[in-house]
């Protein structure tokens, strides 16, 4: 995957924009279209206190709502904290929405102000699909994409 060229075009998608939901609506389908082991990207919003809710996703049908306290998502949000897991069986209290995921990357989404918005989900049906290098490249990407999110 080319990272540089992925960050360059999501960049220049998103530029000046500020609304959350039009931000995770494109890096969506961007990240989706370009990760060739990523069978559902999206996102969960955090819409109450510990609570997740179904943002903007590519793919096929997701969990509708998620509590802090609950699978590789909740961690995310509960801990802060990238959960890169390589398989989702061996993972304590995960939530099977869809019976084919094997490995998942779940990362926080915060605005500049440090407010935690949402968790970028990627599913993928292949065992340990996520890598420390698609870490490294959508940690920085989010926090340039969401800095102003309103």
């Amino acid at each position: 995957m080319d990272y540089d060229t992925a960050t360059r075009d999501i960049l220049a998608l998103t530029q000046g924009e500020t609304d959350t939901i039009a931000l995770m609506a494109t890096l969506a389908c961007e990240i989706h279209a370009r990760h060739p082991l990523s069978d559902w990207t999206g996102f969960y919003r955090v819409v109450a206190p510990q609570l997740l809710k179904i943002g903007p996703y590519q793919g096929g049908h997701g969990c509708l709502v998620i509590p802090f306290s609950r699978g590789v998502c909740g961690a995310c949000a509960r801990t802060g904290q990238v959960q890169n897991v390589p398989d989702v069986d061996a993972f304590p209290d995960h939530i099977a929405c869809s019976s084919t995921t094997r490995s998942e990357l779940v990362l926080p989404v915060r605005n500049g102000q440090g407010d935690l918005l949402a968790v970028l989900d990627l599913d993928s049906n292949t065992p340990a699909a996520f890598t420390a290098a698609d870490e490294a490249w959508l940690v920085p990407l989010l926090a340039t994409v969401f800095r102003d999110a309103a």
